[in-house]
């Protein structure tokens, strides 16, 4: 749901403030037990205070529970300002914004199982009822992530996976034996072993920023975020309320501080069963030993720039990009790959976003291919390794 409030007006502007108003999104995320509209007004209080001191200009602020829609609107730049959590805020950061001020090490996922269960790892986990905090909440992304990480997912990892509002209901699912895993925030499992409950931590996510703000690139390199930086933190930093709304031990924060989370849910896996991983050195060592390089992009996209050499033989996706993908949906022609399942072969495509490679290593993979490479970064991180870089049409 998302819904637009009032206007706040702010007086006495800096030269470089908009002269429209800037719209701010704050979704307050997972917020455990405290509601998001409460969460919502108090940081919402709080950050008109911080504009209004940096003047920096008009606010049309709303909320939003809902992270999927927000993930779609940093692509196409809607918002001037977004205050979410830290898988929103990764996509942002992707796509012309950048960070202003956050908790770097705010959010961790666990998996918790009771002790009595045995569950002592993400393997042993395998075929159990698994309960999860909302969809979009970044316990649930970060869970989500690790496990997509790992060449698995919710669905062919779990017997079933059950979502529930508050993360302490989670416990009770434990307890009432409806969930044999359950994730969590990492101070929630804290608190339950400090009140003495029988649980075990059976995989951790790396920790992530928290709830942050970030702002559009051009609108930062007016000034804006220069100024706006130092009065977040001041203006933040001294309200508990903020803190308890989510927004705790802020720092001003870095791209890097989000590297983790943003290799996380749209990336690839980081491993292939059957297949090598590679990077631009060992296919240009590959190639020169005659490997066959397979670029599985469209033509337009080979015809723009290619790796030299490159046989295109185009993967047209129309599955899910995750590891649960339905083959069936895609098309790729196997018969354009060497006759000779012996022979080394590298599949590339876009770098680790783009599943059109790790998906055709894997058809290839099934079909008896015996030395399969995966150039996982693919062209980008050949062009960014400063490799020759051939452009036109394949060979007919």
């Amino acid at each position: 749901m998302r819904q637009a409030v009032a206007t706040v007006a702010l007086a006495g502007l800096a030269p470089w403030a908009l002269a429209a108003p800037l719209t701010v999104l704050v979704n307050p995320g997972d917020q455990g037990e405290q509601s998001r509209a409460a969460s919502y007004l108090v940081l919402r209080a709080a950050l008109a205070d911080a504009l209004r001191e940096a003047k920096v200009g008009d606010a049309n602020w709303l909320i939003s529970t809902d992270a999927t829609a927000d993930l779609a609107t940093t692509r196409s730049q809607m918002h001037d300002v977004f205050v979410a959590p830290a898988h929103v805020v990764s996509s942002a950061l992707r796509h012309g914004y950048v960070p202003l001020v956050g908790n770097p090490r705010g959010a961790q996922a666990v998996l918790v199982a009771m002790k009595d269960k045995g569950i002592t790892s993400l393997a042993a986990a395998g075929g159990k009822r698994l309960g999860l905090p909302l969809q979009d909440s970044v316990v649930t992304y970060l869970v989500r992530g690790e496990l997509n990480a790992a060449n698995t997912s919710l669905k062919s990892h779990f017997r079933s996976v059950t979502n529930m509002r508050y993360q302490d209901a989670l416990l009770v699912c434990l307890q009432v034996r409806e969930c044999d895993v359950v994730g969590v925030e990492k101070a929630v499992y804290e608190r339950w072993v400090a009140a003495g409950e029988p649980v075990v931590a059976v995989m951790q996510s790396r920790p992530a920023p928290g709830l942050s703000v970030a702002m559009r690139q051009s609108l930062a390199a007016s000034g804006a975020a220069r100024t706006l930086q130092p009065v977040l933190l001041r203006t933040l930093s001294g309200s508990p309320q903020v803190a308890k709304s989510g927004m705790d031990q802020l720092a001003a924060v870095e791209k890097s501080d989000y590297e983790y989370v943003s290799t996380l849910g749209y990336f690839t896996p980081r491993h292939l069963p059957g297949a090598k991983v590679v990077d631009a050195a060992a296919v240009a060592e590959l190639m020169r030993a005659g490997a066959v390089y397979v670029d599985t992009r469209t033509e337009a996209e080979f015809k723009a720039g290619h790796v030299p050499q490159a046989r295109l033989v185009p993967y047209v996706e129309k599955s899910a990009k995750d590891t649960d993908y339905d083959a069936r949906l895609d098309t790729f022609d196997l018969g354009k790959l060497p006759p000779d399942k012996a022979a080394p072969i590298i599949f590339a495509c876009n770098g680790p976003e783009c599943w059109k490679s790790y998906k055709a290593s894997h058809a290839a993979v099934k079909a008896g291919y015996q030395q399969v490479h995966w150039f996982r970064g693919g062209f980008p991180e050949w062009r960014s390794a400063a490799r020759q870089v051939a452009a036109g049409a394949p060979p007919q």
